[in-house]
Parts: structure tokens; C-alpha cells; sequence
């Protein structure tokens, strides 16, 4: 399989440090890839953390293979400002952003599996005329039409799908219809087929209210159109269970009956996955054209350049986007032949 591409992230935050602490564990089977950074800075940051890992730069990410055993695969780029670990400096922000438009132009073109994101400082990105909430919506935009973006968050014995993402919980509950959610459950059955191998995807969707409304007594958004909408999805062929009480679907029992949660609102899907594996969780971006995944943390400013910083969460990232890109080859491959 083609190797996985890195974005540099913030080069203040940490996301240099735990691209060299994942590759110095590459013995162990980390996941192939080739970092989009400035190969100057990673020297520096590694003989300042004593991480003993060489730098080479390389042309492609075609070339990583080759250069992975002995030294970290860099498509190098500049960065007209000097980095200082914890400080963003708005000169940088215009190669942040061309980071990642050269990760999506290299797997659009086929020659990298699929792309790893480290995290942005979205403050900066914005002073520098960046006019877009986060990745997300950016990498929508760079896919081209027909891209429908929806964020999954997975670790180990859990997959959630919040309907809505970052809005306050009163425009949250404003804005949820029951198109959104029905547009939220397909890409998420489409992406468990294609991207996680699984023939027949069970989706279990938490209700809005406490005790999913109980029969109209706590709220009506299940009755008027959560339910509905659930019940469209059924008529299609989809196995969906739900609206269910958010607070009893997430124990350990509760799980193995789903292969991903429907969640109506951030910390309705983020607090029950942040607490069954808080160090390797990852945000994975459903609905577009290639394979997207990051590690489920922020810049981390406050410990960036210290070698504190913990590589579980882009370890992680790096295996679930190799394994999705593998499950897309091989899903291709059956159609063809």
C-alpha cells in the first residue's frame, strides 16, 4: 500500500514532536508515511528532544518506502518565520495551510493512500485571512463537489457520528431536522462498508432528550422527527436501533450491539469516547473522496517542545487511516474484477 501523508500542523504545537516519536517507534509497525514539515525544524526539534531520528527529504511520498528504515520521509517546506515552541507566529500560517493543500493534491492524484492531519491553531489561521471554522470544512471545499463531510470519532470498541458538531447546545438543538440526521446515518452505513469492511452495519442513534423523550413526557424531538427519520432509514434497508436513551447505550454491553453511535450533539458523542480511551482516540472525516484522519487532541501549546507530548492519539490516526485506505483498495479491486 502507498505510504500516508503528514501535515505539518501548527509548528508552534506539537505536532512535530509526535511525528518523530511516532517514527521512532516504526519498528513496532507504525504506519508508513511521509511528513509535509520543514526539514530544519524537525532536525532542530529532534537534537533538542535527544530523539535520535535522521531527516531526509524526499521528491514524492513514492520514495518514502525507500528512505523509512533509516530516517523521516520529508516533503520539505518553508516557513518564513523562526519556530518558538508554544508561540504561533502568523508568518507561518500561509505553510500551514499549504500543508495540507499538498496532502490532499498527492492523495487526489493518487500517489499517497490517504492523509493524516496534525493540529492547527485555528486563531491564527484565521488572523491570516483563513475563512473556514476548521479542516473540515476546508478539505470539503479542496475535495470538490459532491463531497458531504461528516466527523466520526473512533478508538478501540467505539465509533460515534455527532449529527451536529461545534455550535453552542442551544443553536445545536435549533438546528437539528431530521435531514441532517438522515444525511448523517448514510454517509456513516456508506463509510462502515467501504472504509471499515463491515458487510452489514449496525447503527444505533441516541435520542435528544433524557430517556429518549419518554413517550413525549421530557421533549418531543424523538417523536416528531428523530423516529421518523429513523424509520425512513429502516424502509431503505438499514439496521438502526434507536432513539435510544444516551445514557445507557454507551456501557460496555451496550456497545457490542453497533458498529457506530449516531449522536445528536458534540459531548452527547465526544464525552462517552474521551472516557473509554481518552489517549487514542481519532477524528475521522467521513464523506469525501479519500481517506482522512487526525489525532483527537489540539495543539497542546502549553507542553509543545518539552517532549511530554504523548504520539498515542497520531499512532493511532496514522493505523486507522492505513486500514481505511486498505479496505477502499480492496473494495475497488473486488468491484473491478
Amino acid at each position: 500500500m502507498q505510504p500516508l501523508v503528514l501535515t505539518m500542523g501548527e509548528p508552534a504545537g506539537i505536532g512535530g514532536e509526535i511525528a518523530l516519536a511516532a517514527w521512532s517507534r516504526r519498528a513496532a509497525g507504525v504506519s508508513r508515511f511521509a511528513v509535509i514539515d520543514n526539514p530544519g525544524r524537525l532536525a532542530g526539534l529532534a537534537k533538542s528532544l535527544g530523539i535520535d531520528a535522521r531527516i531526509q527529504e524526499i521528491d514524492g511520498p513514492e520514495a518514502a518506502d525507500s528512505v523509512w528504515p533509516d530516517a523521516v520521509p520529508v516533503l520539505p517546506i518553508a516557513l518564513p518565520a523562526p519556530v518558538v515552541p508554544g508561540r504561533p507566529d502568523l508568518r507561518n500560517a500561509e505553510a500551514v495551510i499549504h500543508a495540507i493543500r499538498e496532502a490532499v493534491a498527492l492523495v487526489k492524484a493518487g500517489r499517497a493512500g490517504g492523509m493524516v492531519t496534525n493540529p492547527i491553531q485555528k486563531q491564527v489561521l484565521v488572523e491570516a485571512g483563513f475563512k473556514y471554522p476548521g479542516h473540515t470544512e476546508f478539505l470539503a471545499e479542496l475535495a470538490g463537489p459532491g463531497a458531504r463531510p461528516v466527523m466520526m470519532l473512533a478508538c478501540p470498541g467505539l465509533r460515534v457520528v455527532p449529527v451536529t458538531v461545534h455550535l453552542s447546545l442551544r443553536d445545536a438543538i435549533a438546528g437539528l431536522d431530521a435531514e441532517r440526521i438522515e444525511t448523517a446515518a448514510r454517509i456513516a452505513h456508506a463509510a462502515l462498508c467501504s472504509d471499515f469492511a463491515i458487510a452489514v452495519p449496525r447503527l444505533a442513534v441516541a435520542g435528544l432528550n433524557p430517556h429518549a423523550g419518554e413517550g413525549g413526557l421530557f421533549g418531543r424531538e424523538e417523536i416528531d422527527f428523530i423516529a421518523p427519520a429513523l424509520q425512513r432509514l429502516r424502509d431503505e434497508g438499514m439496521r438502526i436501533a434507536g432513539p435510544l436513551p444516551p445514557d445507557t447505550m454507551f456501557h460496555t454491553a451496550a456497545r457490542a450491539a453497533y458498529d457506530a453511535a449516531l449522536c445528536m450533539y458534540h459531548d452527547q458523542a465526544l464525552i462517552p469516547l474521551k472516557t473509554i480511551d481518552f489517549e487514542r482516540g481519532v477524528n475521522i472525516t467521513l464523506g469525501l473522496p479519500f481517506v482522512r484522519t487526525s489525532p483527537d487532541h489540539g495543539t497542546a501549546l502549553g507542553i509543545a517542545g518539552t517532549g511530554r507530548a504523548s504520539p498515542e492519539s497520531l499512532i493511532a490516526a496514522l493505523a486507522t487511516a492505513a486500514q481505511m485506505a486498505a479496505a477502499r483498495s480492496a473494495r475497488k479491486a473486488g468491484r473491478a474484477a
